[in-house]
């Protein structure tokens, strides 16, 4: 039976809006990620058409998430068998990646669907707290549900499921869709802040802890020889698709992890400045193999930078305003500097 929209917290014309809005964006979106892999030139690879099918699949529940109100999913969502299971559709993009190149791997199949059913599971059968919607305070499931959704993505375990260099965003994408069912719908975890209706106050925010964050990261990463300036400045498109590009793919999953996650959940339990701390360190730590065997220029400079990507994001809890610090830290580091 269809839920009227009224009975699921939202008036009409509100939803319309809103869902109209995500469509468009959506579309754009897509086409400019097209444009982005035909300046990369991605599109040679063979079975490009497979690849951006599946990319097209795992990027709409991430950007989806972003506009949608989740109290109506789990209004709609009453049986507990199908919200544990819903999550499993998220094997179907990897089904249509993987079968018409031949490279179907049973082992591959049962981790991703196994990864994001598993973690609904234990939000819906063991709740955090005993409640559902549970607590915002960090509990141990909330520490396995990180650790299942952070060390696949860390040490590169599922990073074959998608073969190619240019395809190994697809698994960091599928977990992170698997994070934000698990903890936005199932757990029902609040002030996350994974919002991407647009706001001018997180474009100011992100550009102020940048502009606190850079002279700090640019003497000191010259310092102790991590950076080196380039000499050429790139092409202007290169700049855009560089931008986009760490937007996506490395801004808004690492901080909706670290910041509207981790950060989120410790604060209750230990306090704004002591969470801001622990939350850079496990940061800093995450980069400790970028490149192997343990690059500590890299954990005390990503340290230093999770603090200011964590005021962004404390600032008015919200993960685009951490990612906008994130995303022009890393390009420009990537352009320029590295």
């Amino acid at each position: 039976m269809e839920i009227p929209p009224a009975q699921i917290g939202l008036s009409p014309n509100r939803l319309n809006h809103r869902m109209l809005a995500a469509c468009i964006s959506y579309a754009l979106l897509l086409v400019a990620f097209w444009f982005v892999g035909r300046h990369f030139a991605i599109e040679t690879h063979a079975n490009w058409v497979s690849g951006y099918t599946a990319f097209t699949l795992l990027i709409a529940p991430y950007w989806f998430f972003g506009f949608c109100e989740v109290e109506s999913f789990r209004r709609v969502l009453t049986n507990r068998a199908v919200r544990v299971l819903a999550p499993g559709v998220l094997l179907i993009p990897y089904l249509t990646f993987s079968l018409p190149r031949g490279e179907f791997r049973c082992i591959h199949a049962l981790l991703l669907f196994g990864i994001p059913v598993g973690i609904a599971a234990l939000f819906e059968f063991v709740p955090p707290g005993g409640k559902r919607p549970s607590p915002p305070k960090l509990y141990w499931q909330d520490v396995i549900a990180l650790l299942l959704v952070g060390l696949p993505i860390e040490f590169g375990w599922i990073r074959r499921s998608f073969p190619g260099p240019e395809m190994s965003a697809l698994p960091k994408l599928l977990l992170v869709d698997s994070a934000l069912y698990a903890f936005l719908v199932v757990r029902g975890l609040g002030g996350v802040g994974y919002d991407f209706r647009a706001r001018a106050r997180d474009l100011l925010i992100g550009v102020r802890e940048f502009g606190y964050f850079a002279p700090i990261a640019i003497l000191l990463g010259l310092r102790i020889h991590f950076i080196t300036p380039h000499a050429v400045a790139p092409p202007a498109l290169s700049v855009l698709a560089a931008l986009l590009v760490t937007l996506f793919f490395v801004a808004i999953p690492e901080e909706l992890f670290f910041r509207g996650l981790l950060q989120n959940l410790l604060e209750p339990r230990v306090g704004y400045p002591g969470t801001l701390l622990v939350a850079s360190v496990v940061f800093g730590l995450s980069h400790f193999n970028k490149p192997g065997p343990f690059n500590l220029r890299y954990v005390v400079l990503g340290t230093i930078a999770g603090v200011f990507y964590g005021r962004a994001w404390h600032d008015r809890r919200r993960v685009p305003a951490s990612a906008t610090t994130h995303a022009m830290v890393d390009a420009v580091w990537a352009l320029w500097f590295r």
